[in-house]
């Protein structure tokens, strides 16, 4: 679906680990530059799994060259004044910045694709994502399987030791499979402290 016909639009992947964003990201990068747009890729410096830090990767091994970044200005001091289309994977990860400077990316007639996980480990808001996807024209919000039931997966599973991480875990804690499992609703556990001393009584 396009957007835009005079200008530019935002469209928001969002959606838990292992659901398939950053492919998703990476199909639409490259179908852009199979219609000649001129393209400029940006990833937070926060996630160097698989490839590096210079490039977007799935986790089934796909990948696009990206610049790193850890904030919103570092987008708008790096970016190319030729491109049409911006795309930012791992949005979560970036400042409250993001949002109003995709705003005028669009305003300026640029196409900005951003990908990133809307809600953290509890299953809360994460980050800038909820601002974005509320700002988006398109929004698309991508499902894993669970690995306990087999449902649709909505949560980010942490895992620490082997046990469900507890919620006053820190936010922020980059990883792969040895660290997250995607979950439905009803699979997802985050202990609090009340909780595992009600459950010692």
């Amino acid at each position: 679906m396009l957007y835009g016909a005079r200008g530019g639009w935002i469209e928001v992947i969002a959606g838990v680990m292992f659901s398939g964003k950053s492919e998703e990201l990476i199909r639409r990068v490259r179908r852009a530059m199979i219609a000649r747009k001129k393209v400029q890729v940006f990833k937070s410096h926060l996630d160097e799994r698989y490839q590096g830090l210079y490039a977007v990767s799935s986790h089934d091994g796909r990948s696009v060259e990206a610049i790193p970044i850890d904030s919103s200005i570092q987008i708008a001091q790096q970016l190319n004044t030729l491109a049409d289309v911006i795309a930012i994977d791992e949005a979560q990860f970036l400042d409250a910045g993001i949002v109003p400077l995709v705003r005028a990316f669009a305003t300026r007639g640029l196409r900005v694709i951003i990908a990133g996980t809307d809600t953290d480990f509890r299953g809360e808001p994460f980050g800038a994502m909820p601002q974005l996807m509320a700002d988006a024209e398109l929004v698309d919000k991508l499902h894993a399987i669970c690995v306990i039931c087999g449902g649709p997966a909505s949560r980010n599973q942490r895992i620490i030791d082997g046990r469900p991480a507890g919620y006053d875990s820190p936010t922020i804690m980059v990883g792969g499979r040895e660290s997250y499992e995607a979950r439905c609703r009803h699979c997802h556990q985050v202990p609090r402290v009340d909780e595992d001393q009600v459950a010692l009584l």
